[in-house]
């Protein structure tokens, strides 16, 4: 198979953006991996919820939202206004302070797990219960209640 310059470019831009993107997600994430920064968001989303499948049902979240989306999970937790715990803060001092939780190897089982769980019954949104309702559940169907967050899809 000939090569033409055209092939060559187009390996070449492409190549290129790769790169760009990478580099932008690594220097933005600095020394943060993938299962970090999705555990991070169970901790500190529900790392005090003690309530069977409490973290399980973040994890579910973040999961649904990749996958109708089309995004990777990180990308998912760190969306902008997505996950109230990444709002305005440093990605690398909240996985500093999520691995200090007690809780922080069982959140990264969860991160490790193959099987997806369905606590939720497939909810791509959820809330605290101690905030006031947000206008988006007008349109989306209640589907249980964990703890301190109410799922929707």
């Amino acid at each position: 198979m000939k090569s033409t310059k055209r092939d060559w470019l187009h390996f070449i831009t492409g190549f290129t953006a790769a790169v760009i993107i990478t580099s932008a997600f690594h220097s933005a994430c600095e020394g943060a991996s993938p299962r970090d920064i999705v555990a991070t968001t169970l901790i500190l989303e529900a790392g005090g919820e003690y309530e069977t499948g409490a973290m399980e049902a973040v994890h579910e979240v973040i999961h649904n939202r990749s996958v109708k989306r089309k995004m990777t999970m990180p990308d998912v937790c760190l969306q902008k206004w997505q996950f109230s715990c990444w709002n305005g803060k440093d990605i690398d001092e909240n996985i500093e302070k999520a691995m200090k939780h007690p809780r922080w190897n069982e959140a990264m089982k969860i991160v490790d797990t193959a099987k997806m769980t369905n606590f939720t019954n497939g909810a791509d949104h959820y809330y605290a219960k101690y905030i006031r309702e947000p206008y988006w559940t007008a349109s989306l169907t209640r589907t249980t209640t964990i703890g301190q967050h109410i799922f929707y899809k």
